[in-house]
């Protein structure tokens, strides 16, 4: 019995009596035997005979049971599942930065706080520069886009053609002169969207912040879900692939931000109206793989419609130019040496990316796209290569 006390938990099922029978009181003498400094809570036992009919019919059912289970579980979450992805890439994508700084005299955590705080800092100092200005922009904007299709119509025919066919000035006088009860629900639908906003953001801000401070115990228990014999190797792998998304996601941000740079003065020196509303526009659009910086330059190019068909000419002829730049030298000399992914695999990643995830899978899709070629160069070719 008092070996057995020494088995059972101290704050659990207390008191400890007899009454508990002769075969749990010998299961609890056995645990305190096979208890050690090394395995406190003991070695693993034996494992179960997976090739019993039992087992193998208890295997499949529970199999189906949990993959239906997984199945709409992620989809019952897919919006939140959505934000994690987020935050562990941006993780990802500042842990570069972040494993530079770290020295002895500079631990992890004064290198994840510094970081933060710069990456919180541009981001607040940008809000609180921009938002004023975008907002007055955006105002005069929606209060003038019927006036502007007006104008356009009578110096251009073949827009006049167009709005006549479409009445598209009609639909946008309905649309922004609703009566009380639209303007209303539109406020509350606006209120909602701002809400949701900044609450994503908020999740995204913390996770991001978490995932950072405690990224070398995420990759080490992601390593420990490999066998012992592969671990080296996934480790090997595994580090490259950290390397290679961190490289594309602070590539993309920093060409982003040449871009919307770029598109900024040329708008002020075309005195095009809403110049930051529109530079800020090619930012966020250029962000896009493939069709980002194209839908960005069409938008501009019909703003500046407004202006003169010479500098919308202008205009279209500097976002092809600056399109080729990106493509031809931004690109290659910022990430294209990390991703190294062929333009034919980048369209159709890309493509699936935004069918499955909108946005954001065509965010994440040359990342992933990039991640699955180098698993398929470095472990199913060389296994097919191996074979007769």
């Amino acid at each position: 019995m008092e070996t057995a006390e020494e088995g059972h938990g101290g704050l659990v099922g207390q008191p400890h009596t007899p009454e508990e029978g002769e075969l749990i009181i010998a299961a609890e003498a056995d645990a305190t035997r096979i208890r050690t400094s090394e395995h406190p809570l003991g070695e693993p036992g034996r494992r179960f005979d997976r090739r019993s009919p039992f087992m193998i019919g208890m295997f499949a059912t529970a199999g189906v049971a949990v993959t239906y289970g997984a199945i709409e579980l992620m989809i019952a979450a897919s919006d939140m599942l959505i934000l994690i992805a987020i935050s562990l890439f941006l993780a990802v994508g500042l842990e570069p930065v972040v494993s530079r700084l770290v020295r002895p005299q500079f631990p992890r955590w004064a290198a994840v706080t510094a970081v933060f705080v710069v990456v919180a800092g541009l981001f607040a100092g940008f809000l609180a520069a921009a938002i004023p200005p975008l907002v007055t922009q955006g105002v005069a904007l929606f209060r003038q886009a019927p006036g502007y299709v007006d104008r356009l119509a009578e110096r251009y025919p073949v827009i006049g053609s167009i709005e006549s066919r479409f009445h598209v000035q009609e639909w946008l006088q309905q649309s922004l002169g609703a009566d009380a009860s639209s303007v209303v629900q539109n406020v509350l639908g606006a209120g909602e969207i701002i809400f949701s906003v900044v609450g994503a953001t908020v999740i995204v801000v913390v996770l991001t912040g978490f995932f950072m401070a405690n990224f070398p115990q995420i990759r080490t228990s992601t390593y420990r879900l490999f066998p012992r014999s592969r671990r080296p190797r996934a480790i090997l792998l595994g580090d490259v692939i950290f390397a290679k998304v961190g490289s594309y996601i602070l590539g993309n941000v920093l060409i982003s931000v040449v871009t919307a740079v770029l598109t900024f003065v040329w708008l002020l020196v075309f005195d095009v109206p809403y110049p930051l509303l529109l530079a800020v526009l090619v930012a966020v659009l250029d962000l896009i793989p493939i069709v980002g910086s194209t839908m960005a330059g069409i938008i501009v190019a019909l703003v500046t419609l407004t202006v003169s068909l010479p500098v919308t000419v202008a205009t279209i002829v500097f976002f092809v130019a600056l399109r080729l730049i990106e493509d031809y030298l931004l690109v290659p000399k910022i990430i294209g040496r990390a991703v190294e992914v062929p333009p034919l695999v980048t369209v159709v990643a890309v493509l699936l990316g935004g069918a499955l995830l909108g946005i954001v899978g065509a965010l994440l899709a040359i990342p992933i796209a990039a991640a699955v070629l180098l698993l398929v160069r470095e472990t199913v070719l060389p296994q097919l290569d191996s074979q007769k």
